[in-house]
């Protein structure tokens, strides 16, 4: 008998995962390393990017390395009206990475469940799902959502396309604060409740009858309700959460939508759901639900100090840092040991089960995002340059300022001209210029930046503004504001599904150290 000890976590998962999917029915797919660029060119509204890796063959056609293997089965798979296509893979594909940079190969294993499906085989697709998540580790969560209604809520509050990616994309970050400067008050009160998390199933479903205005709306809950309980029944009960945090509105999932975290591992194991409109695009009968395990996460599992009961929280050095950790103090979260005289870096509260660590202002967002720190607290700014995924917990209105164009005195825009711009944010710079269409030469500094329309070296600037003093004294004005800053309270997806309700606690002792410092 094969010693599956010598095989490592991801190794010893696909071996586990393709016998649970074959002995369920489910045939292997195999494909190419690649395919043709126009397969995804004409669908890269359901990519996970649109960064693809492309070369010619030797018959001049335009090839792609594969970014995603779920158009490829839909593509190579026949389809008639009755019949139901089971399909399982153990394939790498190709994307940009995540947080930016160099391209990687991620290996990936999953499955495809697609034509006439039913409620037999949603059900059965998540429950696979949740089986190869307790293949990896029983310390696991997988969060459900569902689209339809999450876009049948939106619709019934008559919100425009841009509205409606904006709400998303609060929901999606629990940004309280972005919601609320999107919504009109009633529907904020209304569609806030998608932020929260509620201690009992029964609450969960109440409060999303209780939003519901049309009978269509109601009857997608209990559609969803009953597909949830009969997935928790099955032994998933302390396994299954709904969060509407999964939810997006880019087009690919179309009903159910599902994302698994394994306790340790600091970004989702596993994400999939249902993806009808892809398969209406592409000419195919009927619907498709499946699920991908991302291995490559695996990789370091055994190596990584699983998390433990305390509560990680990344500070940033400095004056903002001391304020900050005022607020922890007041909020009944002290360790005095950080007041010390010395050179320590990490500080702990053995009664309140927390952990402090300084860290680099910048860098607060990637402690977070990488699972280092379950929470931090970082500059908006820093979260609008780097775009980390992050839930953005909670507004802490300290560190208080703006970022804003500046430029001297007597300048004046010729828009006849490309507008140089020095900064060192160039995102924000990037997205604020675009809205204007204007066109402008982005020159990327790390300091000193107000000297640049002094010498000349750009027209503009785009920086952080407190008090205007250092412009002043540079002759430098401040004529556009971008968007104001302060610091936000962070946290990492993953760790937010182990320790919601000590993360939770914390946002609302901050929330009320807050409101008394209005």
């Amino acid at each position: 008998m094969f010693d599956q000890s010598i095989l490592k976590p991801n190794e010893k998962a696909v071996f586990s995962m393709r016998d649970m999917f074959v002995k369920s029915g489910y045939k292997r797919f195999k494909m190419s390393k690649f395919e043709e660029y126009d397969l995804y060119s004409k669908n890269k509204e359901f990519l996970v990017s649109d960064q693809i890796i492309t070369f010619t063959d030797t018959n001049g056609k335009l090839l792609a390395l594969k970014p995603d293997v779920t158009l490829s089965i839909i593509k190579n798979t026949k389809f008639d009206r009755e019949g139901v296509q089971k399909y399982y893979y153990d394939e790498n594909v190709y994307r940009a990475s995540e947080n930016g940079g160099s391209y990687k190969e991620i290996l990936q294993t999953g499955l495809e469940c697609m034509g006439n499906i039913s409620e037999k085989e949603i059900f059965e697709v998540i429950s696979l799902a949740l089986k190869s998540l307790k293949v990896i580790s029983l310390d696991s969560v997988m969060l459900l959502a569902d689209v339809g209604v999450f876009m049948d809520l939106l619709e019934e509050r008559e919100l425009d396309k841009k509205d409606a990616k904006l709400v998303a994309k609060a929901i999606a970050t629990k940004n309280d604060g972005l919601l609320k400067s999107v919504l009109s008050e009633s529907d904020y009160k209304d569609l806030r409740a998608l932020i929260k998390n509620y201690p009992t199933d029964e609450e969960t479903f109440s409060v999303l009858y209780s939003l519901a205005k049309s009978e269509k709306t109601k009857v997608a809950i209990k559609n969803f309700q009953n597909l949830y309980n009969k997935i928790k029944a099955d032994g998933n009960q302390e396994l299954l959460k709904v969060d509407f945090s999964i939810v997006s509105v880019d087009g690919y999932y179309s009903a159910i939508v599902f994302k698994g975290f394994i306790n340790g591992i600091a970004q989702r194991v596993l994400s999939g759901g249902q993806y009808d409109k892809l398969m209406k695009k592409m000419g195919k009968l009927g619907g498709a639900i499946g699920f991908a395990v991302y291995l490559d996460s695996l990789e370091r599992f055994e190596e990584i100090a699983h998390c433990d009961e305390y509560v990680n929280v990344a500070l940033p050095k400095g004056r903002l840092g001391e304020k900050v950790y005022a607020m922890f103090e007041k909020a009944g979260y002290p360790c005095p040991a950080i007041k010390e005289n010395n050179r320590k870096l990490i500080f702990e509260n053995a009664d309140k089960k927390i952990r402090y660590f300084w860290v680099k202002p910048s860098d607060i967002a990637i402690y977070v995002e990488r699972g280092s720190a379950d929470i931090g607290v970082a500059g908006k700014d820093i979260l609008l340059e780097y775009s980390p995924d992050v839930y953005e917990l909670l507004d802490l209105n300290i560190g208080k300022c703006k970022m804003a164009v500046a430029a001297k005195r007597d300048f004046e825009d010729d828009e006849s001209k490309t507008l140089k711009v020095a900064t060192k944010f160039s995102n924000i710079a990037k997205e604020y210029y675009a809205t204007k269409c204007r066109d402008i030469d982005i020159i990327h500094l790390n300091g000193s930046i107000e000297i640049a329309p002094i010498l000349g070296l750009s027209d503009v600037i785009v920086d952080i503004v407190e008090t205007g003093k250092t412009l002043l004294e540079n002759d430098l004005v401040p004529f556009e504001d971008i968007v104001k800053i302060s610091a936000r309270l962070i946290c990492n997806k993953a760790s937010f599904g182990f320790k919601a309700q000590k993360i939770n606690a914390i946002k609302s002792a901050l929330s009320k150290e807050v409101k008394d410092n209005d």
